[in-house]
């Protein structure tokens, strides 16, 4: 088969691209789009490591080809941070010490950024239900549900004008 024009809305800007039969998103993602916050784990959609919203899902973009997703919407962590500002997770994790090595930290923010936007309030077995799917072997996940945890406060003050 021969290589196709994709066209994807990544972090709210239009990209297109070309791409050979049976692309991954990670690698479109990655070697078209330079962008490299996702990582490349497994290669087999069980560690979490390239996880991006699609469609505002989360998902394992190494498993996914991309040209069966053209026309969509695919959100990495290139495209959380407002003006330069970090949003609520990705401040919750930096503060309370939940990147270690940073290797499953894209996977992780872009899984509680999706738990969030459907679940406001979550209680600490959700996300580690919503987590499940991420490994990470620095952090030993407490810190992870906790950054979730403390994002998810922060993000009911600020809707409370403050108050948690």
């Amino acid at each position: 088969m021969a290589s196709r024009i994709v066209s994807l809305a990544v972090n709210d800007r239009q990209q297109e691209f070309i791409a050979q039969p049976g692309t991954s998103l990670l690698t479109a993602l990655r070697d078209a789009l330079g962008l490299t916050a996702a990582k490349r784990g497994c290669a087999q959609g069980a560690c979490g490591s390239c996880t991006v919203l699609l469609d505002d899902q989360p998902v394992p973009s190494c498993l996914v080809a991309v040209e069966t997703v053209d026309g969509s919407s695919v959100r990495t962590l290139e495209g959380v941070a407002t003006d330069g500002e970090l949003d609520e997770v990705q401040s919750a994790f930096l503060e309370d010490f939940a990147t270690q090595c940073g290797f499953c930290t894209a996977g992780m923010i872009m899984t509680a950024e999706a738990l969030l936007a459907e679940n406001p309030d979550p209680t600490r077995a959700d996300v580690v239900e919503a987590i499940s799917g991420n490994v990470c072997r620095c952090t030993g996940y407490e810190p992870i549900v906790t950054a979730v945890l403390d994002a998810a406060d922060r993000r009911k003050a600020a809707r409370n004008g403050g108050q948690a």
